[in-house]
């Protein structure tokens, strides 16, 4: 057996393995990559393996940097199965349609560009259509049941405790009259997410390819966690300010709604926290996002792969997903309206990196104002807006425009859907029979390194943090067969280069406009067109420099 790492590798976007066995080659995952712009170009890249040898497909979940590219893989040709669990089917059914929105639209505003620049314009990477003829191809299955695909490869899927539907894929593979055992564990939860169970310990492997999200790093206790969501919210609404939290639309959104919930039905005799309930209890709560609207209505479909405390919930006739005080905008119209209100409020909006969607609008109305709080629950990816807010940017640019950061920001980490390194560990040391390799994909290379370590000095497993391109050959002990030639140093910096021309490109058009409109205020002093005037030589020298290099 071989595996070929093809995305995630050294970074936690893309993923994307080709495995090799018994006379057949499937796909582990064939995600997006979302943030860095030298990696997001990779995504128009021509997949790294011919299409028509791929036999089949396991899908982990959802996420679309794990499933985003299912469409171009169906564009390109591809019509074979893709397995994967039906809460997972349920949510690509509106996840890969709005992905297929997202790419028609900014093709839709790079051909503007490209027209005015006298360019052949480009189609989308795939469309809303394309998207939704892909799910023709997705076989559900149930979790724990096993999946003969023939009569020498089986497959389980197992709750990994990360979303809705997501799963541990155990792989066996029979190649001359021997069976190896390899486990993907695709993104891993903990055992303290709100909603889903705590993810399936598997017993036995003889290959783990596993994630390292949040390998170097430990999340914060559940209680602390709902003690500071609840405080955070209070100050803010006690100033006459708003909680703006950019929330990933499956998953994160509703782990918050939830949140909410267990807040509002807390029994205590503390007086301080009496006070704050009374506070909360009068607040709207905004949930401003279709995607995460509709993915709501699939949660409370699949209730039934809840964890037993929200089971009782239901039980007792209430929905935990609902209560008064929340409301749901669908509608661009219901959407504006809510930045015309200023009541203190609660708004929860997609996406959780800020890079698209309805989230850029109520920052742009709300990240100036001292009074409101920009409040992340998710992880945040080198190179996206939400990177840069939470690592202290005192301004950020929005739709072009440049606005100061007073908002208050603030990160609870106990609300990210990945394992801590805590977890990690645990699902490692859960094994009776250990893996005889490890190999550590989905991280930055920072957090990659010191799980590596922690789990080579606690068990003496070998583990690799492979480059993207890697094969290995999966025998007694694990071989590098091949390293990658299209993906070395040299390129990955010509990309690097590229994008960084295209960003100064668009800037450059932006701070055109902007300073069009100071020259245009006749209240704009003669000291700011001096300042403007110099800073503007000073540029011009420096394009001059980097033309001689």
């Amino acid at each position: 057996m071989k595996v070929k790492i093809l995305g995630a590798a050294k970074t936690v976007t893309g993923s994307n393995i080709l495995v090799e066995g018994a006379g057949k080659k499937f796909l582990l995952d064939c995600g997006m990559y979302q943030g860095k712009i030298t990696e997001e170009q990779q995504n128009l890249d021509a997949f790294e393996f011919n299409i028509n040898d791929i036999d089949f497909m396991l899908l982990t979940h959802a996420h679309i940097d794990h499933s985003g590219r299912i469409p171009k893989l169906y564009k390109e040709g591809y019509r074979k199965p893709i397995y994967t669990t039906k809460a997972t089917y349920d949510l690509c059914t509106i996840m890969l349609p709005d992905s297929g929105h997202i790419q028609e639209t900014e093709a839709k505003w790079k051909n503007k560009k490209h027209l005015r620049e006298g360019q052949m314009p480009e189609p989308p990477m795939y469309t809303v259509e394309e998207a939704i003829q892909s799910l023709e191809i997705f076989k559900p299955i149930q979790y724990d049941e096993i999946i003969d695909i023939d009569e020498n490869i089986k497959v389980r899927f197992n709750d990994a405790g990360h979303m809705l539907g997501s799963a541990i894929l155990e792989i066996w593979v029979t190649e001359n009259d021997k069976i190896q055992k390899l486990v993907f564990t695709g993104d891993l939860g903990s055992n303290n997410l709100p909603l889903l169970d705590a993810p399936t310990m598997i017993r036995d492997t003889d290959f783990l390819i596993m994630e390292s999200t949040y390998g170097g790093r430990l999340h914060m206790d559940v209680s602390d966690r709902a003690d500071k969501f609840l405080t955070i919210v209070t100050e803010t609404i006690e100033k006459g300010g708003r909680v703006i939290i950019p929330s990933f639309a499956v998953g994160r959104t509703q782990e918050i709604l939830y949140e909410l919930y267990k807040i509002k039905e807390r029994e205590t005799t503390d007086a301080e926290f009496k006070r704050k309930y009374e506070i909360l209890m009068k607040t709207l709560v905004y949930v401003d996002s279709p995607l995460a609207i509709s993915a709501t209505e699939i949660f409370k479909q699949n209730m039934n792969l809840f964890n037993d405390e929200i089971k009782e919930v239901l039980q007792k006739g209430d929905n935990p997903l609902e209560f008064p005080g929340l409301r749901l905008t669908k509608t661009s119209d219901e959407s504006k309206l809510i930045n015309e209100d200023t009541t203190p409020s609660i708004i929860i909006s997609a996406s959780g990196m800020c890079e698209v969607g309805r989230i850029k609008q109520h920052l742009k109305h709300n990240i100036w104002n001292s009074k409101n709080t920009v409040l992340f629950v998710g992880y945040q990816a080198p190179g996206t807006l939400g990177y840069s807010i939470v690592n202290g940017a005192k301004k950020v640019k929005i739709f072009g425009e440049e606005f100061v950061v007073a908002a208050r920001v603030e990160y609870i980490e106990g609300y990210s859907g990945h394992a801590d390194q805590e977890w990690l560990l645990n699902f490692v040391y859960s094994f009776d029979k250990r893996p005889k390799h490890i190999f550590l994909v989905h991280g930055e290379i920072d957090q990659q390194v010191i799980l590596k370590d922690k789990i080579q000095e606690t068990t003496q497993i070998p583990v690799t943090i492979p480059d993207l391109g890697d094969e290995f050959d999966l025998e007694e002990t694990s071989t590098l067969v091949s390293k990658a030639t299209t993906y070395d140093k040299h390129e990955y910096l010509k990309l690097e280069v590229l994008g960084r021309l295209e960003t100064l490109k668009e800037e450059l058009v932006d701070m055109n406009e902007l300073i069009k409109q100071d020259l245009d205020n006749e209240d704009t002093k003669n000291e700011k067109l001096m300042e403007l005037n110099a800073q503007i030589k000073d540029l011009e020298q420096q394009m001059v420099k980097i033309l001689e290099v």
